[in-house]
Protein backbone atom coordinates (compact mmCIF):
# COMPACT_ATOMS: atom_id res chain seq x y z
CA UNK A 1 0.00 0.00 0.00
CA UNK A 2 2.30 2.75 -1.42
CA UNK A 3 0.71 5.52 -0.63
CA UNK A 4 -0.07 4.62 3.40
CA UNK A 5 1.30 7.68 4.98
CA UNK A 6 4.50 6.84 7.35
CA UNK A 7 5.27 8.81 10.63
CA UNK A 8 8.03 10.04 12.45
CA UNK A 9 8.40 8.90 16.41
CA UNK A 10 8.16 12.69 16.85
CA UNK A 11 4.49 12.65 15.27
CA UNK A 12 3.44 9.21 16.44
CA UNK A 13 4.12 10.69 19.98
CA UNK A 14 2.29 13.95 18.57
CA UNK A 15 -0.86 11.80 18.03
CA UNK A 16 -0.30 9.56 21.06
CA UNK A 17 -0.58 12.55 23.03
CA UNK A 18 -3.82 14.23 21.26
CA UNK A 19 -5.70 10.57 21.77
CA UNK A 20 -4.75 10.45 25.47
CA UNK A 21 -5.01 13.99 26.32
CA UNK A 22 -7.07 15.47 24.50
CA UNK A 23 -10.12 12.99 23.36
CA UNK A 24 -9.56 10.80 26.45
CA UNK A 25 -9.09 7.41 25.46
CA UNK A 26 -7.11 5.70 28.43
CA UNK A 27 -3.93 4.33 27.63
CA UNK A 28 -5.14 1.05 28.59
CA UNK A 29 -8.06 0.78 25.83
CA UNK A 30 -4.99 1.17 22.82
CA UNK A 31 -3.01 -1.41 24.53
CA UNK A 32 -5.85 -4.03 24.31
CA UNK A 33 -6.69 -3.50 20.59
CA UNK A 34 -3.01 -3.63 19.99
CA UNK A 35 -2.13 -6.58 21.84
CA UNK A 36 -5.18 -8.33 20.41
CA UNK A 37 -4.18 -7.20 17.02
CA UNK A 38 -0.46 -8.90 17.34
CA UNK A 39 -2.09 -12.07 18.94
CA UNK A 40 -4.39 -12.01 15.69
CA UNK A 41 -1.24 -11.40 13.31
CA UNK A 42 0.94 -14.22 15.15
CA UNK A 43 -1.89 -16.60 15.23
CA UNK A 44 -2.06 -16.16 11.25
CA UNK A 45 1.79 -16.72 11.02
CA UNK A 46 0.90 -20.61 13.02
CA UNK A 47 -1.02 -21.13 10.07
CA UNK A 48 -4.26 -19.96 12.03
CA UNK A 49 -4.13 -22.76 14.73
CA UNK A 50 -1.28 -22.00 17.71
CA UNK A 51 -3.00 -24.99 19.79
CA UNK A 52 0.32 -26.23 21.56
CA UNK A 53 2.58 -23.70 20.09
CA UNK A 54 5.68 -22.44 22.35
CA UNK A 55 5.34 -18.91 21.92
CA UNK A 56 8.10 -17.08 23.59
CA UNK A 57 7.27 -13.46 24.33
CA UNK A 58 9.89 -10.65 25.12
CA UNK A 59 8.75 -7.83 26.60
CA UNK A 60 10.12 -4.28 28.39
CA UNK A 61 8.75 -2.45 30.19
CA UNK A 62 6.68 0.20 28.44
CA UNK A 63 4.11 0.51 25.60
CA UNK A 64 5.51 -2.14 23.52
CA UNK A 65 5.93 -4.74 26.37
CA UNK A 66 2.25 -4.31 27.53
CA UNK A 67 1.28 -4.97 24.08
CA UNK A 68 3.42 -8.02 24.12
CA UNK A 69 2.08 -8.78 27.63
CA UNK A 70 -1.78 -8.49 25.96
CA UNK A 71 -1.11 -10.34 23.21
CA UNK A 72 0.43 -13.25 25.15
CA UNK A 73 -2.45 -13.76 27.40
CA UNK A 74 -4.72 -13.92 24.47
CA UNK A 75 -2.70 -16.04 22.42
CA UNK A 76 -2.68 -18.76 26.20
CA UNK A 77 -6.35 -18.28 25.51
CA UNK A 78 -6.34 -19.80 22.09
CA UNK A 79 -4.13 -22.81 23.04
CA UNK A 80 -0.78 -22.17 22.64
CA UNK A 81 2.15 -22.37 25.81
CA UNK A 82 3.76 -19.06 26.51
CA UNK A 83 7.02 -17.97 27.78
CA UNK A 84 6.93 -14.36 29.18
CA UNK A 85 10.86 -13.01 29.41
CA UNK A 86 10.67 -9.23 30.88
CA UNK A 87 14.04 -7.73 30.23
CA UNK A 88 13.23 -5.59 33.23
CA UNK A 89 11.17 -5.48 35.91
CA UNK A 90 7.86 -2.08 35.08
CA UNK A 91 7.47 -0.51 38.45
CA UNK A 92 4.22 1.08 37.44
CA UNK A 93 2.10 2.32 34.59
CA UNK A 94 0.41 0.21 31.88
CA UNK A 95 2.88 -2.67 31.62
CA UNK A 96 2.61 -3.21 34.90
CA UNK A 97 -0.54 -3.23 35.19
CA UNK A 98 -0.75 -6.02 32.30
CA UNK A 99 2.08 -7.85 34.42
CA UNK A 100 -0.15 -8.39 37.49
CA UNK A 101 -2.61 -9.56 35.08
CA UNK A 102 -0.44 -12.21 33.76
CA UNK A 103 0.76 -13.38 37.48
CA UNK A 104 -2.75 -13.42 38.63
CA UNK A 105 -3.52 -15.92 35.63
CA UNK A 106 -0.05 -18.14 36.93
CA UNK A 107 1.25 -17.64 33.15
CA UNK A 108 5.28 -18.41 32.92
CA UNK A 109 6.72 -15.48 33.81
CA UNK A 110 10.79 -15.33 33.99
CA UNK A 111 12.23 -12.84 35.75
CA UNK A 112 15.16 -10.51 33.83
CA UNK A 113 18.27 -12.13 33.81
CA UNK A 114 17.04 -15.60 34.55
CA UNK A 115 17.37 -17.88 31.63
CA UNK A 116 21.06 -18.26 29.91
CA UNK A 117 18.84 -18.83 26.59
CA UNK A 118 15.44 -18.82 25.18
CA UNK A 119 13.56 -21.59 25.43
CA UNK A 120 12.51 -23.92 22.71
CA UNK A 121 9.58 -22.13 20.57
CA UNK A 122 7.60 -21.95 17.19
CA UNK A 123 7.92 -17.83 16.89
CA UNK A 124 9.34 -15.39 19.11
CA UNK A 125 7.45 -11.96 19.65
CA UNK A 126 9.47 -9.07 20.09
CA UNK A 127 7.91 -6.52 22.12
CA UNK A 128 11.09 -4.92 24.45
CA UNK A 129 11.87 -1.68 22.76
CA UNK A 130 9.29 0.91 20.87
CA UNK A 131 9.15 3.78 18.96
CA UNK A 132 11.01 6.31 21.28
CA UNK A 133 13.82 4.47 21.19
CA UNK A 134 16.89 6.65 21.70
CA UNK A 135 20.65 5.20 20.74
CA UNK A 136 21.92 1.26 20.80
CA UNK A 137 19.92 -0.87 23.58
CA UNK A 138 21.89 -1.75 25.99
CA UNK A 139 21.50 -4.11 29.32
CA UNK A 140 19.40 -7.01 29.29
CA UNK A 141 17.34 -5.84 26.22
CA UNK A 142 20.72 -6.07 24.45
CA UNK A 143 21.14 -9.67 25.53
CA UNK A 144 17.45 -10.65 24.62
CA UNK A 145 17.66 -9.39 21.36
CA UNK A 146 20.98 -11.31 20.93
CA UNK A 147 19.49 -14.17 22.29
CA UNK A 148 16.32 -14.26 19.73
CA UNK A 149 18.68 -13.55 16.82
CA UNK A 150 20.94 -16.91 17.46
CA UNK A 151 17.78 -18.69 17.97
CA UNK A 152 16.24 -19.94 15.22
CA UNK A 153 12.57 -19.34 15.30
CA UNK A 154 10.67 -16.62 13.61
CA UNK A 155 10.71 -14.18 14.72
CA UNK A 156 7.47 -11.20 14.35
CA UNK A 157 8.12 -7.94 15.91
CA UNK A 158 5.62 -5.38 17.42
CA UNK A 159 5.83 -1.91 15.60
CA UNK A 160 9.42 -1.94 14.73
CA UNK A 161 12.24 -3.75 15.67
CA UNK A 162 14.01 -3.68 18.59
CA UNK A 163 17.00 -1.75 17.87
CA UNK A 164 15.93 0.43 15.02
CA UNK A 165 15.84 3.98 15.23
CA UNK A 166 12.11 4.70 14.30
CA UNK A 167 12.48 7.79 12.21
CA UNK A 168 15.65 7.15 10.24
CA UNK A 169 16.20 2.98 10.08
CA UNK A 170 19.16 3.28 11.24
CA UNK A 171 20.26 0.06 13.22
CA UNK A 172 21.90 0.46 16.14
CA UNK A 173 23.70 -2.85 17.18
CA UNK A 174 21.94 -5.06 18.46
CA UNK A 175 19.33 -5.28 16.37
CA UNK A 176 16.10 -7.42 15.92
CA UNK A 177 16.28 -9.10 12.69
CA UNK A 178 12.61 -10.22 12.37
CA UNK A 179 10.82 -12.29 10.12
CA UNK A 180 7.43 -10.28 10.02
CA UNK A 181 6.86 -6.37 11.73
CA UNK A 182 3.38 -5.18 12.48
CA UNK A 183 3.40 -1.90 13.09
CA UNK A 184 0.59 -0.29 14.71
CA UNK A 185 -1.68 2.65 13.53
CA UNK A 186 0.94 3.78 11.07
CA UNK A 187 4.33 2.50 9.66
CA UNK A 188 7.07 4.54 10.83
CA UNK A 189 9.23 6.10 8.58
CA UNK A 190 12.28 4.04 9.52
CA UNK A 191 10.40 0.98 8.23
CA UNK A 192 10.61 2.07 4.63
CA UNK A 193 14.26 3.51 4.68
CA UNK A 194 16.73 1.44 2.27
CA UNK A 195 17.41 -1.50 3.34
CA UNK A 196 15.04 -1.80 6.59
CA UNK A 197 13.53 -4.74 4.67
CA UNK A 198 16.46 -6.83 5.91
CA UNK A 199 15.28 -6.52 9.32
CA UNK A 200 11.87 -5.99 9.29
CA UNK A 201 10.72 -8.54 7.40
CA UNK A 202 7.38 -8.74 6.19
CA UNK A 203 5.78 -5.13 7.21
CA UNK A 204 2.16 -4.76 8.03
CA UNK A 205 0.33 -2.34 9.57
CA UNK A 206 -2.70 -2.47 11.91
CA UNK A 207 -5.79 -1.02 12.99
CA UNK A 208 -5.18 -0.44 16.85
CA UNK A 209 -8.45 2.20 17.29
CA UNK A 210 -6.83 5.49 17.37
CA UNK A 211 -9.36 7.59 16.06
CA UNK A 212 -8.95 9.56 12.80
CA UNK A 213 -9.40 12.97 14.78
CA UNK A 214 -6.30 11.99 16.26
CA UNK A 215 -4.52 12.06 13.15
CA UNK A 216 -6.06 14.76 11.08
CA UNK A 217 -5.33 17.02 14.33
CA UNK A 218 -1.94 15.96 14.12
CA UNK A 219 -1.95 17.10 10.22
CA UNK A 220 -1.68 13.83 9.04
CA UNK A 221 -4.45 12.08 6.41
CA UNK A 222 -5.97 8.95 7.21
CA UNK A 223 -8.12 8.60 4.54
CA UNK A 224 -10.03 5.60 6.18
CA UNK A 225 -7.33 3.28 5.24
CA UNK A 226 -8.55 0.58 7.49
CA UNK A 227 -12.30 0.59 6.08
CA UNK A 228 -12.34 -2.62 4.76
CA UNK A 229 -9.30 -4.70 6.66
CA UNK A 230 -8.15 -4.68 10.00
CA UNK A 231 -4.20 -4.93 8.55
CA UNK A 232 -2.87 -3.61 5.41
CA UNK A 233 0.29 -5.03 3.96
CA UNK A 234 2.72 -3.02 2.63
CA UNK A 235 3.77 -5.30 0.03
CA UNK A 236 0.87 -4.70 -1.53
Amino acid sequence: MKNLPAVTAAQMAEVDHITVEELGFDVLQIMETAGRAVALFARQLLAGDPRAKRITVLCGTGGNGGDGMVAARHLANWGAEIDIILSNQPEHGPARHQLEILRRLSMTVHEPGALAQLPPSDLIIDALLGFSLAGAPRGEAARLIELANAHGAPILTVDLPSGMDATTGECFRPCIRASATLSLGLPKTGLIAPNARQVTGNVVVADIGIPEEAFDRAGIELASWFAFSERISMET
